[in-house]
């Protein structure tokens, strides 16, 4: 393997022998995988984040040494959550809007989550194949993940991976959530702006709209406003700002707009990405991005926690060797859950009470 250094990038030219790359490609070091995410190479970023998403127990500890190392260069990016209901066009308007902000100087990341399938764990991961004018753009990565069954829209190490696209230095960051209803909203957790796509035509199906995603959106983009649809998507955008006005905002310093966009044309983008630079002007100043942004740490402690616990109980030798009797005394109703439960956490060790 042969390693060049050429303006602050490194670079990596596989050996003739196949297999003599494959042994290498295998065993990068700590320090590999630092100096490749900071320079930009995108063969060492994708590997980074694989490492970061990696179930293995060795490999974990590399990702949270590796993170910590990048740490000092992430936090920079503008987070920007995208969810809506599956076909507003979310991967559409992803494609032209990052088109668009990379006209305009940035590098975009798209961290786009694929729903898994529930028999297999399986993901589609299409949106490469979707974004295809993006996805070739070099100023540009997009990295599909599957969700694994996870609620809110979002995989377990999207938080980590977005750390590592910062570092590596894309300075905005779309999350593109699989659009599974109103746990979606775990996605303005751990973004700065969370924009939701409507689609026309729904402003009589307020009834219907997830009340939990309208109070966390900063701003309602009524996509497909294009050609027949103008008037439709003006109603509906009536609609919306309608119900954003009885709700109360969550910052006193910002009223979420509604606006109409057109992935499909460009048509509105312009206006959009206005009012999100002036969004982060606003909470910049008032010191409503570092109170959010600690707030989102500490939530994701919280989440770790829960992951790394639930973990380690499905790991635990005595939880394992008792888990299928216990599961089909559950299901043939010979014990009830709450009791399962107790039993299962005795044996990993925790003396608790169980309300409910």
């Amino acid at each position: 393997m042969t390693l060049s250094v050429d303006t602050g990038r490194v670079s990596v030219t596989p050996p003739n022998d196949r297999q003599e790359w494959r042994a290498r490609r295998a065993t990068l070091s700590l320090k590999d995988y630092v100096e490749g995410v900071l320079s930009g190479d995108r063969m060492r970023l994708a590997r980074a984040i694989s490492l970061v998403e990696s179930t293995n127990p060795d490999h974990q500890k590399m990702a949270q040494d590796l993170l910590v190392q990048l740490a000092p260069y992430a936090g920079k990016a503008h987070r920007i959550g995208i969810t809506g209901v599956p076909g507003v066009g979310k991967s559409t308007f992803i494609e032209t809007f990052g088109n668009l902000l990379i006209d305009k100087g940035h590098k975009v990341a798209v961290l786009a989550v694929d729903p898994s399938s529930s028999r297999s764990g399986g993901s589609i991961l299409g949106d490469k194949t979707r974004m295809e004018t993006l996805s070739n753009n070099p100023n540009a990565y997009i990295r599909p993940s599957p969700s694994s069954g996870r609620l809110g829209g979002v995989t377990r190490t999207t938080r980590e991976t977005m750390m590592v696209m910062e570092a590596a230095g894309y300075d905005v960051v779309l999350v593109e959530t699989v659009g599974a209803g109103q746990n979606e909203t775990v996605v303005a957790d751990m973004t700065d702006f969370f924009l939701v796509l409507m689609l026309p035509g729904a402003g009589d199906d307020l009834q219907g709209i997830k009340k939990g995603v309208l109070e966390l959106a900063d701003l309602i983009a009524v996509n497909k406003c294009e050609d027949d649809n103008e008037q439709k998507a003006e109603a509906a955008r009536q609609h919306y700002a309608t119900a954003l006005h009885i709700m109360t905002p969550n910052s006193p310093n910002w009223s979420p707009p509604v606006l109409k966009v057109s992935g499909l044309k460009g048509i509105g983008l312009e206006q959009l990405w206005e009012r999100i630079e002036e969004h982060h002007r606003i909470f910049v100043e008032s010191g409503e991005l570092d109170e959010a942004r600690r707030h989102q740490r500490i939530k994701w402690m919280w989440n770790l926690i829960e992951d790394k616990l639930l973990d380690a109980m499905k790991s635990n030798p005595d939880v394992r060797a008792s888990l299928p009797k216990i599961t089909q005394d559950v299901e043939s109703g010979n014990t009830t859950v709450p009791v399962a439960v107790l039993e299962l956490l005795r044996m990993f060790g925790l003396n608790v009470g169980l309300a409910g």
